[in-house]
């Protein structure tokens, strides 16, 4: 039964290469061969492969659902002609903020690719630091959530009130100790593959520096360029990427326990190269045999892969009604241009582009952006507007230098009551009450608002890690200088 078993998902997996052969353009198929050419490389010769393990990360997005298609394809090219092929890990994090569709985009993928039976791939996913086997229908765990929610504001408070518009460092810090422990777990992998662009790779780079500065983590200041120098980085950084901010006790250790090798032996496979084939011919095979359904917003607008697009704009409206002064429609405008500047640096096609300005200039699209956007921010992150908006101010850390500002904005009410929320702040006993009010205000029990009273601002040399990068050259001169005909729309009602 045995060998009529192997014999028959032989010819699966023959059925489902030569079918995703089928989507492969000429340039897809030379491609193919100069993946399957540096696997070979790397492993030390093609007599070795049996023995190789690969690692490719999946997040639901457009890109590495094609790099898991073209490495599937390699496997099973390789499977064909030699006695054995490498085997494969897929891992997937979950964070609170990812797109509703992302795991069934994920889930579509695997199962037109026959992932999940097949013993030569491991398909897993880490929720609250535990590797899992991967699961679609599974959401995420209640402690998953609470820890996720916890650490975004734990950093995002670590930001500087009036300084660049950053609060979601949480998700770097979190894919980076994902992408350290991943390639640690059950005898760890040999190399991961990355179909990511170099300023893709320099981009979350100098995001995870930022986001580890914040959390109080060292690193050498020199690295290799892009993930070149991730490892390294990683290594110096530790398991521990939010630490500072929990007791040990608070802290889930990674688990299971036991099964995280003390030694990396993982490089990287570089592929961004190789890969040449125009992004609008890549549709056929995402959409018609992965399954992959792109949420149109997403899709064209994304610029942060921890948050959706409506909360980040939303984010900005509030941040133009409370910090700046001006209409929140003014701070969602703003937002909307700047991504469309974003797009055509990022050289989207032009009618993707002017696609995008008439969804962005529809009224009744917007009208109700504010309410819609609280909603998802509420049900997937776990944040009110409130909550948002002390975000915004960060007004605890530095002995809560920016309290009586946060208050004075938005809340004047409260300002008699400031001496007896610092002394809340530094852990002494105060009226119900007050703590009441603190806790519903910022979304953090009072301990860990003490936490961050405690600790001191970053210091220049870490202000300069954490912020550097924040803003690629010449964004905001082009912003500014943008077509202005959707801020009209808005302030015309037209």
């Amino acid at each position: 039964m045995t060998s009529i078993h192997d014999q028959a998902m032989n010819n699966v997996y023959q059925q489902v290469l030569q079918r995703l052969l089928g989507f492969f353009s000429r340039a897809e198929r030379t491609a193919l061969q100069l993946l399957i050419q540096r696997l070979g490389v790397a492993a030390g010769g093609m007599d070795l492969i049996g023995n190789y393990k690969v690692l490719a990360i999946q997040s639901g997005s457009r890109d590495s659902c094609y790099t898991l298609a073209l490495l599937r394809a390699a496997q099973l090219t390789i499977a064909s002609r030699w006695p054995t092929t490498f085997r494969l890990r897929v891992a997937t994090l979950r964070l609170n903020g990812s797109l509703p569709g992302a795991l069934q985009n994920i889930h579509r993928s695997y199962s037109a690719l026959f992932l999940y039976d097949d013993p030569r791939v491991e398909v897993l996913m880490v929720d609250n630091r535990e590797v899992l086997a991967f699961d679609p229908v599974a959401p995420i765990s209640a402690a998953g959530y609470e820890c996720n929610r916890t650490n975004l504001l734990m950093l995002g408070h670590r930001r500087v009130w009036d300084g660049p518009l950053d609060p979601w460092d949480d998700g770097y810090l979190a894919t980076g100790e994902f992408h350290g422990q991943i390639t640690r777990w059950n005898h760890g992998v040999d190399a991961l593959v990355t179909s990511d662009t170099p300023r893709q790779q320099n981009h979350f780079i100098e995001r995870l520096k930022r986001a580890a500065s914040k959390a109080g983590l060292k690193f050498a200041n020199h690295h290799e360029p892009g993930y070149a120098g991730l490892f390294t980085l990683l290594d110096e950084l530790g398991s521990g990427s939010f630490q500072r901010f929990y007791t040990e006790e608070a802290s889930s250790p990674w688990r299971p326990a036991g099964q995280f090798e003390t030694c990396r032996r993982t490089t990287l496979i570089d592929v961004h190269d190789i890969l040449v084939c125009p992004l609008e011919e890549r549709w056929p095979l995402l959409t018609e045999f992965l399954g992959f359904q792109a949420e149109e917003l997403a899709t064209l607008f994304s610029e942060n892969d921890y948050v959706s697009l409506p909360v980040s704009a939303h984010l900005w409206g509030l941040q133009a009604c409370f910090v700046q002064g001006l209409a929140y429609e003014a701070g969602v405008c703003q937002y909307l241009q700047r991504v469309l500047v974003m797009m055509r640096r990022k050289q989207v096609p032009e009618r993707l582009c002017v696609q995008a300005a008439e969804i962005l200039g529809d009224q009744a699209l917007l009208a109700g952006h504010r309410e819609r956007a609280a909603s998802e921010a509420q049900r997937c992150l776990g944040l009110s507007e409130a909550q948002l908006v002390c975000l915004l101010f960060a007004p605890f850390g530095d002995k809560a230098a920016n309290l009586e500002h946060f208050l004075r904005q938005c809340h004047p009410g409260m300002l008699v009551a400031m001496p007896e929320l610092h002394r809340a702040l530094q852990g002494h006993p105060v009226a119900d009450q007050i703590v009441q009010w603190m806790v519903e205000v910022s979304g953090l029990p009072v301990s860990l608002m003490g936490r961050l009273y405690s600790m001191a601002p970053l210091t220049t040399e870490e202000g300069a890690q954490a912020f550097s990068a924040l803003e690629e050259p010449g964004l905001a001169t082009e912003v500014a200088g943008h077509d202005s005909s959707l801020a009209d729309e808005w302030s015309t009602g037209r």
